[in-house]
């Protein structure tokens, strides 16, 4: 190959890898089987009528009473991708999976399901005062993209680990703080949890049990947005 052709072929050759530098990391839950999930798709379990409200992609919920609702149909294997954003500071939240009939039946209201794989939705500030309120650190939780079993569900995590061992901690701290957009994706198979945050997979765990049930959305007191739900279900 002469000069000329060789200057050509580097031309050519930087923008290709370029674009092969900048592509996703992970599907934005768009393409065939996905599908979106919006107000049909929902149940309220034990709410207040303003608790949760519906506005085209935009689920709003005033955190109060303390709840759930969950999706009309039960899943098994899935891909699920969640946009949020905390209103205020220090904001709790979380999206349940497998949640079974026996933990959402007759819930009242302030509480929520007794099982079911929790991917946790919190704002970084409430780490933040936790620290100043108790003078430690905390050592039992993150504010970005815990993984956990709930009550009387079962989960083995992915290190790292809280101290119990029950809780999958992020390998990293990707979770932008409350007014900001932050993307989920969760991947959902065979009894097994993969949590991407914001474009990098982050926590997760195995043998999960129950691996079968409703999805849900999480009150915990603050006020959040959810959009662009979108969801996958898997062989």
């Amino acid at each position: 190959m002469n000069k000329h052709h060789l200057a050509f072929a580097v031309i050519v050759l930087f923008p290709v890898l370029a674009v092969a530098e900048d592509a996703p990391k992970l599907v934005e839950g768009k393409g065939e089987g996905w599908r979106a999930l919006g107000e049909k798709d929902f149940v309220d379990v034990n709410g207040d009528e303003n608790t949760w409200t519906f506005d085209g992609e935009i689920i709003r919920c005033t955190g109060r009473p303390v709840g759930v609702i969950r999706t009309a149909k039960k899943y098994t294997n899935l891909e699920l991708v969640v946009w949020w954003k905390h209103e205020k500071p220090a904001g709790n939240s979380g999206v349940f999976l497998w949640a079974t009939d026996e933990v959402l039946k007759d819930l009242p209201k302030g509480k929520l399901p007794p099982g079911g794989i929790e991917v946790q939705v919190l704002d970084p500030a409430y780490e933040t005062n936790w620290e100043k309120r108790t003078g430690k650190k905390p050592d039992w939780f993150t504010g970005h993209g815990d993984v956990f079993p709930v009550g009387s569900s079962k989960m083995t995590p992915f290190p790292p680990t809280a101290p119990n061992k029950r809780r999958s901690f992020p390998t990293k701290r990707l979770v932008k703080p409350a007014g900001e957009w932050n993307h989920y994706h969760v991947r959902a198979v065979d009894g097994e949890v993969r949590l991407s945050v914001n474009g990098e997979e982050v926590s997760g765990g195995k043998d999960c049990m129950p691996a079968s049930g409703y999805l849900c959305l999480e009150a915990e007191g603050a006020p959040i947005e959810f959009k662009g739900l979108r969801i996958r279900e898997l062989p």
